[in-house]
């Protein structure tokens, strides 16, 4: 039996034990950006995985120079890449380069702003006082071969990326991008760039959606627009049901004489879970699966209730789909107070700010209509603020969720 009027939280739970698991897959490195981690980064070696030199001058033995020795004979030039030298007798040293391996028998680096060279002797400042182990990045330090150093479910970016290097693989395991597709429903949509009639609108929650789940590294693979047809509902959504594992429908949820779109697809077979959440905007949310490895999210046609759902419940969704760590949202203050009368949860768009002190506050920027997506525009996102209270004053704390 479908579970009606649900809250915010039992949604969400509901949403994600229907949420199947993607596979993993191997991929070259370069190609693994934004993707999730599935499998566990290792040290390849101790990193550093020598005595490394963090400044460019001479390496010496700091007993030459508590002996008194102030310059330095010149015994040879060492780079980065090339295998140590070793010094060869007391009072020698040897020049090198920040990154290469320490010389044997060195222990102590001067920089070569401290010391002046000349005709093969490197003689130190009266005033500089070398120290043993100065400018020494000791090999292992940082950790040792085998230390875990990436762990399943991280997103990579550019540090993870980097970090994943040292686990000495050309290619990695990352969880496969379920296939998406999105439709939106109804007579009144018109495309950018046809014409439109006196009662049309422009269509605009598909490209909402589609860029929401692009700056998430989610790929769309098809896009539809559909009447208000049951007959072209029926046969169109099947086959986009057909070539995806997630399908994104908005409009058409409703109790409306048009609102077609549950009862077709509970005839494709998409068993429903839940109709109705206990939240404004976005109430008639529907919610479905297919099978074991196919679900279905039904969003109300509203633009402003299409994108809130989308952040609220989508995203979230395919971050576990993913095996990608859960994030907990930031939470901010509220600038000013907000009277809400409605027994509903309220996902109230804001625009964030810092405070002198360095804290974030909500500036509440309540939209005209859940129609009245041109509003969103100067938005950072929307608090969640929980059913049950009709008040909310300033410093109230709420969850914060990004468009």
């Amino acid at each position: 039996m479908t579970r009606q009027r649900v809250s915010i939280r039992e949604a969400l739970e509901l949403i994600m034990d229907a949420m199947p698991l993607q596979p993993a897959e191997r991929v070259p490195l370069f190609s693994a950006v934004g993707r999730t981690l599935r499998e566990t980064i290792m040290a390849e070696r101790d990193q550093p995985p020598f005595d490394r030199v963090t400044m460019d001058g001479i390496a010496l033995a700091h007993r030459d120079w508590a002996a008194g020795t102030r310059s330095f004979r010149v015994a040879g030039t060492q780079g980065a890449g090339a295998a140590p030298l070793a010094l060869d007798a007391p009072g020698a040293c040897i020049e090198v380069m920040t990154g290469s391996a320490l010389p044997a028998g060195a222990d102590c680096i001067v920089p070569v702003e401290r010391l002046s060279l000349e005709d093969g002797v490197a003689s130190i400042e009266a005033a500089y006082e070398p120290r043993p182990g100065t400018s020494i990045h000791r090999r292992g330090s940082d950790y040792r071969q085998g230390a875990v150093l990436l762990a399943p479910g991280a997103r990579l970016g550019a540090a993870q990326i980097a970090v994943a290097t040292l686990g000495g693989s050309a290619d990695i395991a990352v969880s496969r991008q379920p296939r998406i597709a999105i439709a939106s429903t109804g007579d009144e949509l018109v495309p950018p760039g046809a014409a439109v009639g006196p009662a049309s609108i422009r269509a605009s929650n598909d490209r909402a959606i589609e860029a929401a789940l692009r700056l998430r590294g989610h790929p769309v693979e098809a896009c539809a627009l559909l009447p208000d047809d049951p007959a072209v509902l029926r046969s169109e959504l099947g086959r986009m049901l057909e070539g995806c594992e997630v399908l994104i429908v908005s409009g058409g949820v409703s109790m409306g004489q048009y609102d077609h779109v549950p009862a077709t697809l509970t005839a494709l077979g998409v068993e429903p879970v839940f109709h109705k959440v206990t939240q404004r905007p976005g109430l008639p949310l529907w919610f479905g699966r297919k099978g074991a490895d196919k679900v279905v999210f039904a969003l109300p046609g509203n633009p402003v209730s299409s994108l809130v759902c989308t952040v609220r419940y989508v995203l979230p969704a395919l971050a576990q789909a993913l095996g990608a760590r859960a994030e907990q949202p930031r939470r901010v203050a509220l600038a000013e107070a907000v009277e809400f009368r409605p027994d509903l949860s309220y996902l109230l768009p804001v625009v964030v700010m810092w405070r002198p002190d360095g804290t974030y506050h909500a500036v509440p920027r309540p939209t005209n209509t859940s129609g009245d997506f041109v509003a969103l525009a100067g938005t950072d996102g929307f608090v969640e603020l929980p059913r049950g209270q009709d008040l909310f004053p300033a410093g109230y704390v709420a969850p914060f969720f990004r468009w």
